[in-house]
């Protein structure tokens, strides 16, 4: 691929490479992308006050949570089915991270079993969808801790299977149903056809949805099962606190855009909130996790956190202002995996790294610490803040 110099190179190399079903799977938001667009267009609503003549010649960008120093204040969002996108794709994931020192999630939904991607990681966090029935989660839970994860992610905004009418528009199903138009799509991109799909088959069989449950799931391709998309509309608080009682590790709560449920969380004994509103995945017209962030983390006493719409360095430090104390990217590295392997994902870490360091010292701080929202944000008019209130 050209040499990209931003993360937005990275989505065009991918589009280019990928076909136009497995693209759209990735790319695309659910019904009208409302949410999915003002993901980004929220972040253009804050503007930087720069201090100048503030000698920040040396720049840190470390963080701490829970006595665990990660080198960057982002890290790798759980990204499903990577591997059918990039060639092992969870464990291409799994290195960039243990080298550069972010934390990563792994996916629920991923191809790959946890017990094989933890080996690359193991300071790996396992993010959960919650099967529909008990003895399933605490199944889950026990296979999860057997593995050595000690944070468990649970994603809590998928009470139902979203309404993704662009994958379909796209020609994409889970699982994927052999066709002629998927047949023609993998001829006309053989660097994927045969450098991920074909290469995965051969050398690890049929992939399955492999970490939704204790047991192996569905296979990717079949023309009869359907992948499981258990309704989990039935699922309350009440089993968010049998999790608890379950669970010793580190417990975080993902998918949380209301801050009355961010205090419930909390008070269920949550000890991180991860502010999302699933890349605009899931409902169509959600707030965007930023405008939302400021009161959520003012009130939260454990580390509040963020993804959605993270595409730059000065996206990461505006959330980063806002109250988050890690911020979590997914599209871009899954982009930069299926163009350039694990070398692309390193490079889509450094161009993310570069731009914070830049942004910092034209900011004039050396500490991310040091960011503060009175100080160094502008609100334009007509954005909503935290609160609610007209900027």
């Amino acid at each position: 691929m050209n040499t990209p110099l931003n993360l937005h190179d990275l989505e065009q190399a991918a589009r280019r490479h990928l076909p136009r079903a497995i693209f759209g799977y990735v790319a695309s938001g659910s019904e009208d992308e409302i949410t999915l667009r003002r993901n980004r267009a929220v972040f253009e609503g804050y503007q930087w006050l720069p201090r100048v003549l503030t000698q920040a010649s040396s720049v840190c960008t470390s963080v701490d949570l829970w006595g665990h120093r990660y080198a960057l204040p982002f890290g790798i969002a759980p990204l499903g089915m990577s591997a059918l996108i990039a060639y092992r794709g969870d464990q291409m994931l799994a290195r960039t991270a243990v080298e550069a020192g972010l934390p990563m999630i792994i996916s629920g939904s991923s191809l790959i079993r946890l017990e094989e991607i933890v080996p690359a990681c193991p300071h790996a966090w396992f993010q959960a969808y919650l099967p529909g029935q008990s003895p399933q989660i605490d199944a889950l839970l026990d296979r999860v801790a057997a593995a050595g994860i000690n944070v468990l992610v649970v994603t809590v905004d998928t009470p139902v299977a979203a309404n993704r009418e662009n994958h379909i528009r796209a020609g994409f199903n889970a699982p994927l149903r052999p066709g002629l138009r998927l047949l023609a799509d993998g001829l006309l991109h053989p660097r994927w056809t045969f450098g991920t799909f074909l290469r995965t088959l051969v050398r690890h069989g049929m992939p399955h949805f492999e970490n939704n449950y204790a047991t192996r799931g569905a296979p990717i391709v079949s023309r009869h099962v359907l992948r499981d998309f258990s309704d989990r509309s039935h699922l309350g608080w009440r089993h968010l606190q049998h999790i608890r009682s379950r669970w010793k590790g580190k417990l975080i709560i993902k998918g949380l855009l209301n801050p009355l449920d961010a205090d419930i969380a909390v008070a269920e004994g949550a000890d991180a909130l991860i502010v999302s509103n699933h890349g605009g995945r899931q409902l169509d017209g959600a707030a965007s996790p930023l405008t939302v962030l400021p009161q959520i983390a003012r009130r939260s006493p454990v580390p509040v956190m963020f993804d959605s719409g993270i595409r730059r360095g000065g996206d990461v430090l505006k959330a980063y202002a806002l109250g988050a104390r890690m911020v979590f990217v997914g599209r871009p590295f899954i982009y930069a995996a299926a163009v350039a392997g694990q070398a692309g994902i390193a490079q889509a870490v450094e161009l993310l790294h570069a731009e914070i360091r830049r942004d910092m010292a034209m900011l004039g701080i050396s500490r991310l610490e040091d960011l503060d929202p009175r100080i160094h944000l502008h609100q334009r008019a007509g954005v909503l803040s935290g609160t609610g209130d007209p900027a």
